[in-house]
């Protein structure tokens, strides 16, 4: 009896481990897509700043694509 008592928290501790290990590769794709998707935005905003920039300096667009 005991050693079934044994083997079943062994299982459960198993369980565990592949739920946070699943927990932890949703949670890292998430910040993959977010990141991905930040960055555009990101780059969108600098490229609008530096266009407003170099437009107020001297009229031309001297910033990197």
């Amino acid at each position: 009896m005991r050693r079934i008592v044994e083997l079943k928290k062994h299982q459960d501790k198993g369980a565990s481990a592949v739920e946070y290990g699943l927990l932890v590769a949703a949670i890292a794709a998430i910040i993959v897509v977010i990141v991905f998707a930040l960055g555009t935005v990101v780059k969108t905003s600098f490229s609008k700043t530096c266009n407003a920039i170099n437009t107020a300096q001297n009229g031309g667009n001297n910033c990197p694509p």
